[in-house]
Formats: C-alpha cells, sequence, structure tokens
C-alpha cells in the first residue's frame, strides 16, 4: 500500500506541474475563453483520457520504446505538430461566426473531446515525462510498480482535472466579454491560432 505522505507529496507536484505554463493548459484557457467554461471542462477530459492512455503506455512499458526509439518520438512529434497547424488553421478562418453563435451542442463538445485527446496523446513530451516521473514515487516492496504507476496516473489526472477546470472557469469570464464585442472575438481567434503555431514549433523543437 502507498504511503499517504507519498500520495501528498505526489498529489502537490501534480498540482505544481499542471499549473505550470505548457501547450496543455494554455490550449484549455483558449478554448474556455473563445467557446464557454463547458467547452473548457470537455476539453480538459478530453486530456485527461490521454493521461489515462500515457499513463496505460508507462504501465506496460510501452512508453520506454519513445524514450529509446528517435524514430518513433520524430513520428508522434510530427503528428501532433501537423495537428496543432491543423487547429491553427481553422482558428484564423474562424472569424467571428464561430462564437457570435454560442455553439456548444454535443456536436462542438464532441469535437472539443477529440481534440483534447489527441493533444495529449500525440505529445511524445507527455509519454517521456510520465515515463520519468511517475516510477520515481513507485517501490517495488510496496508491491506491482504497474499497480502503483497506475494509481500515482490516477492521482496525476485527479490534480490535473481540478488545476484545468479553475483554468476553465477563470477563462469563461473572457469568454462572456467576447461574445459582446465581435471585434473581441476576431482578435482571440488569431491569438488562438498564434498560439497553436507556437506550440506547433515548439512540439517540433522537442528533445527527448
Amino acid at each position: 500500500m502507498i504511503p499517504l505522505e507519498v500520495c501528498a507529496v505526489f498529489f502537490a507536484a501534480s498540482v505544481v506541474l499542471g499549473l505550470a505554463p505548457g501547450p496543455d493548459n494554455i490550449f484549455v484557457l483558449t478554448q474556455s475563453a473563445l467557446y464557454g467554461r463547458l467547452a473548457g471542462l470537455v476539453v480538459t477530459l478530453g486530456l485527461c483520457t490521454g493521461l489515462l492512455v500515457h499513463t496505460t503506455a508507462v504501465a506496460i512499458g510501452v512508453a520506454a520504446v519513445f524514450q529509446t526509439s528517435a524514430l518513433a518520438f520524430t513520428l508522434l512529434k510530427l503528428a501532433g505538430g501537423a495537428y496543432l497547424l491543423y487547429l491553427a488553421w481553422q482558428a484564423f478562418r474562424a472569424g467571428t461566426s464561430d462564437l457570435s453563435n454560442g455553439d456548444t451542442g454535443q456536436t462542438k463538445l464532441r469535437h472539443l473531446y477529440g481534440r483534447g485527446i489527441i493533444m495529449n496523446v500525440t505529445n511524445p513530451k507527455v509519454a517521456v515525462f510520465f515515463l520519468a516521473f511517475l516510477p520515481q514515487f513507485a517501490d517495488p516492496l510496496r508491491g506491482s510498480v504497474a499497480v502503483q504507476v497506475v494509481l500515482f496516473g490516477g492521482i496525476f489526472i485527479l490534480a490535473t482535472i481540478l488545476v484545468f477546470a479553475s483554468v476553465a472557469w477563470g477563462a469563461g469570464f473572457l469568454g462572456e466579454w467576447l461574445k459582446r464585442s465581435s471585434k473581441a472575438q476576431t482578435i482571440m481567434n488569431r491569438v488562438a491560432g498564434t498560439v497553436f503555431i507556437g506550440l506547433a514549433l515548439k512540439l517540433a523543437a522537442a528533445e527527448r
């Protein structure tokens, strides 16, 4: 059994990491500002679904491939960069119509959920980070390391939900203002597109 103090330290570290500026929380912020708090929460759930994939990969050892294989790391990195550029293209062509109609129907929410998953899964840095971070808190003397990794992954996801949900809620106030200004909507879409391009370039430059 994992000691409570170890879980507390891990949770605190996870919260700090979630607060650090990065592609995922910036993505939640921009989507919440553009489409509202609910959209940000759905994106958060999508990102955390991606974290489930990374946690499982670490637990069964698949993530080690991306740490040892330059080709696998590069291919996933290029896929993630291409998707970010696609999101940038969508943001630049959105104008004001996509915002002013306030569309947060089921179709829109499904798309945002899928965006969150793809955004997270295609970031090889997350896989490598999980491979380096989660096992540090596991102790073979406490039983199965794979089970401990899964438990720590769950704690990390809980911390991520709390942090990103707070980001989404705060960004929602910005979104309410954007709905009242078509010019601000256009500017925010341009900002979001620029952010996506910046994230794509950062991902392209990432090294193992």
